[in-house]
């Protein structure tokens, strides 16, 4: 037996993933969809808002701007961890860093504006999600964004117990 496999250390197979070619993929993939979204909010989609009505046009505004701003949020997550990968920052550094970085949850657009959204930009919207969901389970899986390993047995007895520690972890904690 080799003494890596001989190691108490469990193998983190999340931080494996931050770190492989699915990363790099997912890096690429995230930063084209970048460039995607401002090629077509600079030219084409601007030209499509124009011809929206009134109440199309700020639907679309709206809808542009949470796009960017979620683009923006997972784009500084994708380089912070490349940061890690390539060495530039420690994991511990990278942890410190991310508190900046906040992956807020994803909001779909309202109902009634999706119809009156040009086709192309509810396809960059669902590539966000898409890339979003991922972003945030990786995010999830290697900096524990709220998940926890496995309790014992006894500590899962009591459903409001468990609730009331989530609560505690998500807020630092505080009482009040």
């Amino acid at each position: 037996m080799s003494e890596a496999s001989s190691s108490a250390d469990p193998v983190v197979l999340a931080k494996r993933r931050a770190t492989g070619e699915a990363f790099s993929a997912l890096f690429r993939e995230g930063m084209a969809l970048v460039e995607r979204t401002a090629a077509y909010l600079d030219g084409p989609g601007r030209k499509e808002a124009k011809g929206l009505d009134r109440s199309s046009a700020l639907a679309y505004a709206t809808e542009s701007m949470r796009l960017t701003t979620r683009l923006m949020q997972l784009a500084s997550w994708l380089l912070l961890q490349r940061a890690v990968n390539e060495g530039e920052l420690t994991f511990d550094q990278a942890r410190a860093e991310k508190m900046k970085v906040k992956l807020s949850p994803y909001q779909p657009p309202h109902e009634d504006s999706l119809a009156a959204l040009p086709k192309t930009l509810l396809q960059l919207i669902a590539a966000s999600r898409r890339l979003h969901d991922e972003v945030t389970r990786l995010d999830q899986l290697v900096y524990g964004g709220g998940a926890k390993p496995a309790a014992p047995v006894q500590a899962i007895a009591n459903p409001v117990e468990t609730q009331l520690g989530l609560l505690k972890a998500a807020f630092g904690g505080r009482d009040r």
